[in-house]
C-alpha cells in the first residue's frame, strides 16, 4: 500500500541515515501532492477530473477572497513567499562593477548531482481543461534535484537528465521569455533546492492566484529591472508584453514599477535595443495585492 501511495505522489520516502530505517513523509498540498498528480503528463479520465477539480477550486478560492478582500489580504503578509526569483543567465550591474550573477540557473544545476526533467503541472492542467499554455508548447520544462529528484524518477514523475541537457533547457526556458522560480524544500530558503520551474503569467499557479484575486504576489528576489539607456529605448512595447507581472507602461519610453518587479530578467533578456539591465539588490520581499473582481 505504501509503495501505490508512492506512485500516486501522495507520500515520499527516505532512508533514515542513522538507523537504515526507510521513514514516510505525507506530502504537502503545495508543493507536493497537487503537482504530483499531473506531472507524468498523462490525459485520461483520471487526469481530467482532477483538473476540472482544480479549476472550480480556483474559482471557489477567488469567489471567497472577494468576497472578503479587507479582511483577508492583511494576513497573508504573515506567511513566507512561497518561491524565490532568479533572473535570466545576463549580466548584472552592481554599483560600477559588471559581476555575473552568483545564483544564476546554470551555477544551481552545478552543485546539484540528480536532476530530473518533469512536466509542467500547470500547463498540463490547462492543457486538460481545453485552455492551453498561450506562451509555449513545450511542457516537459521543469527542473527537480536532489532527493525530491531521486523520488520523481523512481517513481515515474520525471526522467534523469544530465546537467547538459538541464542547462538547455534553461537557455529554452529564457528564449521563450519564462521565469525562473525556485522552490525551496518545505519552503524554507534555508533548505535545499527541490527545483526550478520555468513559468508563464497564463499557466502557474502562482500567477493564476494572483491574477485571478485569491491571493497577492509574494515572492523574494535579489534583482530588478532599469531601463538603463533611455535614448536607446524605441517604445516597441516588447517588454510590456513580456513583463509577467504586468509592471511596465509606455510613455516616450518604457516606465517601471520598481515595487512590483520581481527581477526576473524577461524584459531585459528579450528587450531588442537592449535598453535595460537588471541591477542586483539587497535581498528583498516583493508583495502585491491581487487585483478586486
Amino acid at each position: 500500500m505504501l509503495e501505490t501511495l508512492m506512485e500516486n505522489g501522495v507520500i515520499s520516502g527516505s532512508t533514515s541515515r542513522s538507523t537504515g530505517i526507510k521513514v514516510y513523509t505525507l506530502m504537502p498540498p503545495f508543493p507536493g501532492m497537487i503537482e504530483f498528480s499531473l506531472m507524468k503528463g498523462e490525459m485520461g479520465e483520471k487526469e481530467r477530473k482532477l483538473a476540472k477539480m482544480f479549476d472550480e477550486l480556483f474559482k471557489e478560492l477567488g469567489e471567497g477572497t472577494q468576497k472578503n478582500y479587507d479582511s483577508i489580504m492583511p494576513q497573508f503578509k504573515n506567511f513566507p513567499p512561497p518561491a524565490r526569483v532568479i533572473p535570466v543567465e545576463e549580466e548584472v550591474k552592481v554599483g560600477q562593477d559588471i559581476v555575473l550573477l552568483s545564483e544564476e540557473a546554470s551555477n544551481l544545476i552545478d552543485l546539484n548531482d540528480t536532476i530530473a526533467l518533469a512536466h509542467c503541472y500547470c500547463r498540463i492542467q490547462k492543457d486538460l481543461v481545453d485552455d492551453p499554455c498561450k506562451a509555449t508548447d513545450e511542457r516537459e520544462i521543469c527542473l527537480i534535484f536532489g532527493k525530491a529528484a531521486q523520488y520523481a524518477i523512481k517513481y515515474g514523475f520525471a526522467r534523469k537528465i544530465d546537467k547538459q541537457k538541464a542547462k538547455e533547457v534553461i537557455k529554452k526556458a529564457e528564449d521563450i521569455g519564462l521565469v525562473h522560480q525556485v522552490f525551496h524544500s518545505k519552503l524554507d530558503f534555508g533548505k535545499d533546492i527541490d527545483g526550478i520551474c520555468n513559468c508563464c503569467k497564463c499557466c502557474c499557479g502562482i500567477f493564476r492566484l494572483y491574477y485571478e484575486g485569491i491571493v497577492p504576489f509574494h515572492a523574494r528576489t535579489t534583482h530588478q529591472a532599469k531601463l538603463a539607456y533611455p535614448d536607446e529605448c524605441i517604445a516597441c512595447g516588447t517588454c510590456v508584453e513580456k513583463c509577467p507581472m504586468e509592471v511596465i507602461t509606455l510613455n516616450e519610453h518604457a516606465v517601471f514599477n520598481v515595487e512590483k518587479c520581481i527581477g526576473c530578467g524577461v524584459c531585459a533578456y528579450h528587450c531588442p535595443q537592449e535598453a535595460i539591465e537588471i541591477i542586483g539588490t539587497e535581498p528583498r520581499e516583493v508583495f502585491v495585492l491581487p487585483p478586486r473582481k
